[in-house]
């Protein structure tokens, strides 16, 4: 930690270190310390940085190189999730059960020892949920909650920060659906964080960190939609309200 520069948990406003001093290896470890306060989490997401730690581990700040974002126009609907969204199986909503779906994304996964979804997590991205800056999108299969996904919204730009599923293809529509809604109100960009295949094979892709802060410096100073959020647009074979 003594090569990582140190945030105090007593200052929200100290401004991070420039995120081209980020390490290569761990790819993106820029900082460490601080806290999850809102003014200090949307200071963070401004300026591409975002937390990742465990349980064992003080608070970690990230800025990889290069960043995985989804452009919502370009969002792959392969034919097989085609076919689910079809047969209206899905009922989607926002911001109806926040803490419902970062709870189902803190649950353990199938093969994995934990989760980086600690009760302190959880608790600031509440936090930032009753504020209006954080929101989920929630996929219910008749009136039991089958998946979701959840992030940070700065302007018009939606930061991903995790989703679950418990139904197969929940996740993949939900991202479909989160695509389809910020593209009709005018959102550029959802960013992904990090490289996955499944990322990727719903149309994600990596791009310099420096063409990222450049979006970012433009985008998240734009207007965003009205909170809480509510899909005001027609969902392929679906209910969403």
């Amino acid at each position: 930690m003594l090569q990582l520069a140190w945030i105090s948990p007593y200052d929200d406003e100290s401004p991070f270190p420039p995120v081209e001093t980020a390490l290569r290896e761990p790819d993106g470890l820029l900082a460490y310390g601080g806290n999850l306060s809102p003014r200090r989490l949307l200071l963070a997401y401004r300026h591409g940085i975002f937390p990742w730690f465990s349980d064992d581990q003080p608070i970690l700040w990230w800025s990889p190189d290069p960043r995985m974002v989804l452009t919502p126009s370009r969002v792959k609907v392969s034919r097989s999730l085609a076919k689910t969204l079809r047969k209206g199986l899905f009922r989607f909503t926002f911001d109806r059960a926040f803490g419902a779906v970062i709870a189902g994304c803190a649950a353990p996964r199938r093969g994995e020892p934990g989760t980086w979804i600690t009760p302190e997590m959880e608790a600031a991205y509440l936090q930032l949920h009753r504020l209006g800056h954080a929101h989920s999108l929630e996929v219910w299969h008749g009136d039991e909650l089958v998946g979701g996904l959840y992030g940070v919204a700065v302007g018009k730009v939606f930061f991903g920060e995790s989703m679950f599923s418990r139904m197969s293809d929940a996740s993949k529509a939900a991202t479909v659906c989160l695509a389809h809604q910020l593209e009709a109100w005018g959102f550029p960009l959802i960013d992904c964080q990090m490289h996955t295949e499944h990322l990727e094979r719903l149309g994600a892709r990596t791009i310099p960190r420096s063409e990222f802060r450049a979006l970012l410096d433009h985008w998240c100073e734009q207007p965003g939609p009205p909170v809480p959020w509510r899909f005001d647009i027609a969902l392929p074979g679906t209910g969403g309200t």
